[in-house]
């Protein structure tokens, strides 16, 4: 009976072993893991603080020069040294709201198109085909727009808009001015091209959320179908589909090589939208190899801050706006 139990106690002892040693394992596995993940973190923090801490440092001698009145001066001169950031800034905001203005709706109904009343057959070609925007590089859109949807807008539609609008108060300045081809218009048309994928992608994930019995109680109501996108699904789907307007809309803030091909590169500003501009990626990206002098590098740099506070002040206020509709939603 002795060697009985001593031969369980062996077991019981050994098993106990093996269990501190698989514990011993997972315990150190998960304190490894824990490190990576917060290491990862640290770095994304890390590589930010860099970032802005040498846009900040790059651009100290332009504002010093300058003080604030770069950010509202026009004038932009390497010869005689005189920066200004308005043009850039009035540009990118410009073409950036123009190209929301027309891809958020159409990127909308087509994906209310896709779950709602597209054939079966047919959902996914399409679903690809817009998917493929997303994937052509910035490049092929700003040569396909330097030869192709320039001329196009030269010829037919920006004389079309001139002739139009002549006469009609508020209007008339906005279009007005001869059909160059290029402009911000056509860069805020490029624009929307190269945001709808974002827009439609995330629009249609999140119609798919919304609870089929929702719709059809609509339906049994007696709604129409404008009725239930507009009270039942966008409703139902707000948070989500603010969260890709603001996606699209950081992608038209710092878009730069198509830009660059379309807006015609001109550091003024003009209450018409036909006529040449120039945003601030497509300055930094034109001027930055040509920059000669500390004054005039550090006035890139401090474009490239200016940019990145317009990108962290919309995405500040795409985190305040979802709140109080999370809020409202309780």
């Amino acid at each position: 009976m002795s060697e009985v139990a001593l031969n369980d106690t062996n077991v019981a002892a050994g098993a106990a072993t093996a269990r501190a040693a698989v514990l011993n394992r997972l315990r150190a596995t998960d304190t490894a893991f824990r490190t990576l993940t917060r290491l990862a973190v640290y770095t994304v923090l890390a590589l930010l603080s860099g970032v802005i801490l040498a846009l900040v440092v790059g651009s100290v001698p332009a504002f010093k020069a300058f003080g604030f009145s770069f950010v509202i001066t026009e004038v932009w001169n390497p010869v005689t040294e005189k920066f200004g950031a308005l043009a850039p800034v009035y540009g990118t905001l410009v073409t950036s709201f123009i190209a929301l203005v027309i891809a958020v709706p159409v990127g909308l109904m087509i994906a209310f198109f896709l779950t709602e009343l597209c054939p079966m057959w047919l959902r996914r070609p399409i679903a690809i085909a817009i998917e493929l925007l997303a994937g052509i590089p910035s490049i092929i859109y700003g040569i396909w727009g330097l030869f192709v949807f320039a001329p196009f807008l030269q010829k037919h539609i920006q004389p079309f808009l001139i002739d139009t609008f002549d006469g009609v108060p508020g209007l008339q300045d906005l279009f007005a001015g001869p059909p160059y081809g290029i402009g911000m218009l056509t860069a805020g048309f490029i624009l929307a091209i190269m945001v709808l994928p974002f827009v439609t992608a995330i629009s249609r994930d999140v119609f798919d959320a919304v609870p089929a019995v929702l719709k059809e109680a609509a339906y049994g109501l007696g709604c129409t179908t404008w009725e239930v996108f507009k009270h039942v699904i966008l409703p139902y789907t707000r948070v989500g589909v603010i969260g890709g307007v603001m996606l699209g809309l950081g992608r038209a803030l710092g878009e730069t090589m198509a830009v660059t091909f379309v807006i015609g590169n001109a550091h003024t500003v003009s209450a018409s939208i036909l006529a040449p501009g120039t945003t601030i990626s497509a300055s930094i990206a034109n001027e930055f190899t040509e920059a000669v002098g500390d004054l005039y590098t550090s006035s890139l740099i401090a474009l490239g801050l200016i940019l990145f506070v317009i990108t962290f002040i919309v995405l500040a206020i795409a985190r305040y706006m979802l709140l109080r509709i999370q809020q409202r939603g309780r």
